[in-house]
């Protein structure tokens, strides 16, 4: 296949950026903000940092920018309706201050009194978004997400329409890891609701079928931001990050669908993309078990390569380190995100020779 395409800039969540070991395993302290484009710029496989920063980290960022050669593409935020609308333009003052192109928007679940949201309030927020975003330059993204109004995945497409039947483009934010960890696992499943619906074939999760979700998205033509974690299906929990709910977490929200109990380990959100070391994970580790995610990567950047109106604009990899990923693992976690930006560019390379 030979396409005039190019490959979207790859990032690397900040997150991810700690050069983790057996003697110093991730940890929820994460490395100054230097330190984190040091490592990103070092792995030698990345064109940009992504993360949003905070409003006294403004200065930092510009000069690790600048110092580093990695500009900010992307930033993301988490938003409780109810609650932080007013905090949404901030972070988009925020987002275009820094550079960045897409805003990556995970609302949650529930309201801020414990409320499921409506798929109507999710496009009326992204509308909000839209509206405030562009004149800045910063294009809202919808991500798919656990303990978010996506983690039940069905709502996608009726959110897609609602926006799109207002005269405006629906972004959406792909991390198939949030569906990949619940294949086989039939608790996750019943979770969102999906079970029903899944176990009598009437919604495809598996990347590797026809009319997977991921081919529905592709074919809607509203990826526009691929983000990669590397998952199993029915993965195993974190085993080595026991929650501690009397401790604020980012990604763990005050209402859930999921208990988050304190003594329980977390989800299993990650799987090592390259194996891991003896003492480093948990959990026994299969090469294949990272087939799906492998599939989703290799289909996205077939239809970007395909598509001459492609609207993927920015690749991520999101390893990161919280307790439902990679929290207390032995393994580098940054060598985890570069081995995943290596096989896309690799992929990339066979795609278009």
């Amino acid at each position: 296949m030979v396409s005039q395409i190019q490959l979207p800039p790859i990032g690397c969540n900040g997150r991810g950026a700690q050069a983790s070991s057996i003697a110093a395993p991730v940890s929820l302290t994460e490395p100054s903000i230097e330190e984190q484009f040091r490592l990103v710029h070092e792995a030698g496989v990345f064109d940009s940092f992504d993360r949003l920063p905070m409003a006294n980290q403004l200065d930092t960022y510009l000069s690790c920018i600048e110092r580093y050669e990695l500009p900010v593409l992307t930033a993301s935020w988490f938003y409780v309706l109810g609650q932080d609308e007013e905090l949404l333009s901030e972070k988009l003052r925020l987002a275009a201050a820094v550079g960045a192109r897409q805003h990556n928007i995970m609302i949650h679940w529930h309201d801020a009194n414990g409320r499921s949201i409506t798929d109507r309030e999710v496009a009326e927020f992204y509308l909000r978004a839209y509206d405030q975003g562009m004149p800045l330059g910063v294009e809202p993204t919808l991500e798919l997400h656990v303990n978010m109004w996506s983690e039940d995945p069905r709502r996608v497409i009726p959110v897609a329409d609602a926006v799109r039947s207002r005269g405006v483009p629906f972004h959406f934010t792909l991390d198939y890891s949030h569906v990949i960890f619940k294949m086989g696992n039939d608790e996750e499943l019943r979770l969102c609701g999906l079970y029903d619906d899944v176990t009598a074939g009437r919604v495809e999760l598996d990347p590797r079928r026809n009319n997977s979700l991921v081919d529905q998205w592709l074919e809607m033509g509203i990826v526009r931001w691929l983000q990669i974690r590397s998952v199993a299906p029915n993965g195993p929990r974190n085993a080595w990050s026991i929650l501690d709910t009397t401790q604020p977490v980012a990604a763990v929200p005050q209402h859930s669908l999921f208990d988050y109990c304190t003594g329980v380990p977390g989800r299993g959100i990650l799987y090592p993309f390259e194996q891991p070391g003896p003492g480093e994970w948990h959990s026994p580790w299969e090469s294949a078990a990272l087939e799906c995610t492998r599939e989703v990567v290799r289909k996205v950047l077939i239809h970007h390569a395909k598509t001459p109106d492609s609207g993927l604009r920015a690749i991520t990899t999101e390893m990161i380190n919280l307790p439902d990923y990679a929290h207390n693992a032995r393994f580098s976690l940054i060598g985890q995100n570069a081995a995943i930006g290596r096989f896309v560019r690799t992929t990339w390379a066979e795609l278009v020779r």
